[in-house]
């Protein structure tokens, strides 16, 4: 039996916690792993699932987002297939603004049913997992679910500020507590088909036939899935838990950001790009190959388009376009690179003492973000070290313990922060 299926993908909020990677872009247009997008790993995951109508609602920062997918996501005309932006709008039924995510999906419904769907899949836009969302929707048809959530195994300590579900024998979600804590009402939610101190928390993914979510979003106006609905839904239908075992991260501050971009420096990395079977697919670019001048690589991905003339790279990404020079000595960094190559009448017209795209020569980075299109003169030192969680100039944020140089910020040569 053919199913009807369609990918939705929540743009999120403000992402204040990635300040100031979200300064000027949406949270989904956060770049990764050197080439990527966030948003790239969700529709990555649909695509290769079979799912070919994804729908993308966004409200804050969207226009670089727009860029992205209508220049990377282009169907042929035979595939039926499509990857469409809905923006928050005023409408007589509306305010505009979407409140949460529930009222984000509400607002949108009149564009994505209007295929009759039989399933829908709602996604976030900032994690990293691979999944084959076709398994969990099987799944799901054959044991006659209502909703089903994707849950990931989590041990006691991680489990304090999650959503946690608690399901019978038969996988069926019977209780759920949002961010418990360390209290005795954890003890209860335990999850019963692990050795180990287990919860299945929830990863903010759901399938649901389309009918059921008319019924949940369409009978209130609550605002939140994970608040209201899917509690809701766990007394009146017939919700299961999908337990997944796989990779999964969600990049939602930015210590969680700089660590996953770390992690996939590893030398077998809990997720990895090169899976030839599920790629995660992203704009194509035509860049030249990078070039590298006596540089001193460990740990490091480097991304196509670099001029990289450092001393020495150790633990970091590189993204596209960036230029290091002489002398540079780069530790647990993630830079990101530039969106365009350097002109020289265009470096000229701005002025004198203005330093090139990328980071100068003799340079010590340690421990931090460096946004896309910075200029960094020569013999200038960044690193979080002596500075404080919150600290903040005009050249720098310190988050989590990182310092994050936002983008098209200019540092001039000798700096030290």
């Amino acid at each position: 039996m053919s199913v009807e299926t369609v990918g939705l993908i929540l743009g999120g909020g403000a992402g204040t916690r990635l300040q100031p990677l979200t300064q000027d872009r949406a949270k989904p247009a956060v770049p990764i792993a050197g080439k990527y997008r966030l948003v790239d790993i969700p529709i990555s995951n649909c695509i290769n699932s079979g799912i070919r109508s994804i729908y993308l609602l966004t409200q804050f920062n969207s226009v670089s987002l727009h860029r992205h997918i209508q220049s990377t996501y282009l169907f042929d005309q035979f595939s039926q297939g499509a990857v469409r932006m809905l923006a928050a709008e005023q409408t007589p039924e509306s305010g505009g603004w979407f409140q949460g995510t529930a009222d984000a999906v509400r607002q949108s419904m009149r564009y994505f049913m209007h295929s009759d769907p039989d399933i829908v899949v709602i996604l976030s836009g900032d994690q990293l997992y691979r999944m084959d969302f076709s398994e969990v929707i099987k799944e799901h048809m054959e044991r006659g679910a209502d909703v089903t959530i994707c849950t990931k195994p989590v041990l006691r300590r991680e489990a304090f500020d999650l959503g946690i579900m608690h399901v019978d024998e038969k996988s069926q979600i019977v209780e759920f507590a949002e961010k418990p804590g360390d209290t005795p009402a954890l003890d209860a939610l335990r999850a019963p088909m692990y050795e180990d101190e287990c919860y299945l928390a929830s990863m903010g993914i759901y399938i649901f036939n389309a009918e059921t979510l008319k019924e949940v979003l369409c009978s209130n106006d609550e605002k939140d899935f994970g608040k209201n609905i899917i509690p809701a839904a766990i007394k009146e239908k017939k919700v299961y838990s999908h337990i997944f075992e796989g990779y999964w991260k969600d990049i939602g501050t930015i210590g969680m950001f700089h660590e996953a971009n770390l992690a996939l420096t590893d030398l077998i990395p809990e997720f990895t790009f090169y899976d030839a079977k599920a790629p995660i697919y992203t704009h194509m670019r035509y860049l030249p190959p990078s070039k590298i001048n006596c540089c001193d690589l460990n740990r490091c991905l480097l991304s196509d388009g670099c001029i990289v003339s450092g001393h020495r790279i150790l633990h970091s990404v590189v993204g596209t376009r960036a230029v290091i020079g002489e002398g540079t000595v780069i530790e647990h960094s993630v830079i990101m690179g530039a969106d365009y190559f350097e002109q020289e009448k265009l470096l000229k017209k701005n002025g004198s003492g203005i330093p090139p795209l990328g980071i100068g020569k003799d340079c010590f980075v340690k421990n931090a973000i460096i946004d896309k299109n910075v200029r960094i003169g020569d013999s200038v030192y960044i690193s979080p070290d002596g500075k404080a969680d919150g600290d903040q100039t005009e050249y720098y944020l310190v988050r989590d313990g990182v310092i994050v140089i936002p983008k098209n910020t200019i540092i001039p040569s000798g700096t030290r922060l």
